[in-house]
């Protein structure tokens, strides 16, 4: 059994539905949108870690992979991708018709 690959991102505060993910050429590409809701009152804010706004990931896949069979789960600000690898392609004989 092919064991597949996990990709992992952190994205706290973002809301799954904003979250877009694409395989396409053999490139995963995760992008989305962190909104900024809830605005402190004046002088309240002290500082602010997170970084708000639209952001866009690209990552190329080193194998192909089943591109029907990925899996994507989003829990606790942790969006977990599952890309399970293509199954290799079997040789196949190719018979020879010969004209009489």
């Amino acid at each position: 059994m092919l064991q597949p690959r996990v990709v992992t991102a952190d994205l706290p505060g973002v809301d799954a539905k904003s979250i877009d993910i694409r395989v396409e050429n053999n490139v995963l590409s995760i992008t989305g949108e962190r909104q900024f809701s809830e605005r402190p009152a004046e002088g309240n804010l002290h500082r602010m870690e997170r970084m708000y706004g639209a952001f866009a990931r690209s990552f190329t896949l080193s194998t192909a992979v089943n591109t029907e069979k990925i899996n994507a789960n989003y829990k606790d600000g942790v969006l977990k991708i599952t890309l399970p690898k293509a199954e290799e392609a079997k040789p196949k004989r190719i018979a020879i018709h010969a004209a009489a």
